[in-house]
């Protein structure tokens, strides 16, 4: 089969690991039905298909949902003493696949191992009526792993072996969630150069932006952080390990709870933020609030904004500016009784940094919520 290779001319490089983008974010998880109904009713997610052993899939049931191009599966197992209900015993509910989207799986899969990635998926080709799928996959840090998912020659509602769900019993309308802007990692003590590496030698991806602890840091915790992205900027995997403070890091928090490296938030992408994040409110998703003060000098500090300050304020949302624009972010309280996994909502309007103006106030907001939590 050809290599599938491009030339980036951003870099000038040749990018052997074209990524056309996320594909879906896969969750282990204790309850999938329930799950699924969550992301449907706080979210906005509509559904899409169903596998499990109504469709011949005999060890675990997973339900798609999708709003615009997020698309998110949850999978739980029908019985214990498999991978995946070890999974969940272990970490909770949480971040199991990043699926990636490729033009060529067998290729993308080639690339990678013969770089020295470790083989989590070697290709198979997952046929029915509807065509072909090629899937293929590696691991990374702790127990997530990348899949590469080659869908050029399916018409199908996801997968083979899904079909399609949909219930007349409960409709939502969406949130405005758009796509997935990217997903941030927490991995161990003195790990993340290693995976930064990793990304870069493995899959080709560049360091774009490096925070050490004088940039993310409170009185009392800090934390190193390097946003690694594929050439043509589609996926952008921020790395973060704990740095030394007084107290316990929110990465620590996570490593402890999640009891090892996983994927910490999921970035959501919106273009109308304020509505986005009163909505999700309104249906119960919590954020993490900022004190009032931070909007003060705000507009000093960042320049004229299109929006108003008075949303702004009321809902908690961030702002930060960059050479070429700025953002609007927000952060959710963790989605499980665990302190791990949570998501951010981002509006972009010029700006492709992320949030560094913010980290101050955001991570005292954190740990005020470890202070709840007994965990500072």
């Amino acid at each position: 089969m050809d290599t599938a290779v491009v030339f980036n001319a951003s870099v000038g490089t040749t990018d052997f690991l074209p990524l056309e983008g996320t594909d879906y974010v896969e969750f282990y998880v204790g309850n999938a039905k329930q799950a699924a109904y969550y992301y449907r009713s706080a979210f906005g997610f509509q559904p899409l298909a169903y596998a499990g052993p109504e469709t011949g899939i005999k060890d675990r049931a997973s339900y798609a949902i999708r709003q615009h191009k997020l698309t998110f599966v949850f999978t739980t197992a029908l019985k214990g003493g498999n991978p995946i209900a070890d999974h969940v015993y272990k970490h909770g509910d949480g971040v199991k696949v990043l699926a990636l989207k490729v033009n060529d799986a067998e290729d993308a899969f080639n690339q990678t191992t013969q770089r020295g990635a470790a083989s989590y998926l070697e290709p198979v080709h997952l046929k029915d009526e509807d065509g072909e799928v090629v899937m293929s996959g590696i691991h990374t840090y702790g127990e997530t792993v990348h899949l590469f998912i080659e869908r050029k020659n399916y018409n199908g509602v996801f997968l083979p072996g899904y079909r399609k769900w949909d219930t007349p019993y409960f409709h939502t309308t969406d949130t405005g969630l758009l796509y997935v802007d990217h997903c941030v990692g927490n991995v161990g003590w003195n790990q993340m150069n290693k995976w930064v590496n990793f990304y870069e030698e493995v899959m080709g991806f560049r360091n774009i932006l490096s925070f050490d602890d004088n940039d993310i840091s409170t009185e009392y915790s800090a934390l190193m952080s390097k946003v690694m992205s594929n050439g043509n900027g589609f996926v952008k995997f921020p790395i973060n390990e704990p740095a030394e403070g007084k107290k316990k890091s929110q990465v620590e928090e996570y490593l402890e709870y999640y009891d090892g490296e996983g994927c910490q938030h999921v970035a959501l992408a919106t273009n109308h933020i304020v509505e986005t994040v009163m909505d999700l409110r309104n249906r119960g998703v919590e954020f993490l609030q900022v004190p009032t003060s931070y909007y003060d000098n705000l507009e000093e500090r960042v320049g004229k904004i299109d929006e108003d300050l008075n949303p702004l304020k009321e809902l908690g949302i961030l702002v930060d500016r960059d050479n070429e624009g700025y953002l609007l972010q927000i952060f959710s309280k963790p989605v499980e009784d665990r302190p791990t996994l949570f998501f951010e909502i981002i509006q972009r309007k010029g700006a492709k940094s992320f949030g560094k103006g913010n980290f101050k106030a955001l991570f005292e907001a954190i740990e005020r919520e470890q202070g709840l939590r007994g965990n500072l």
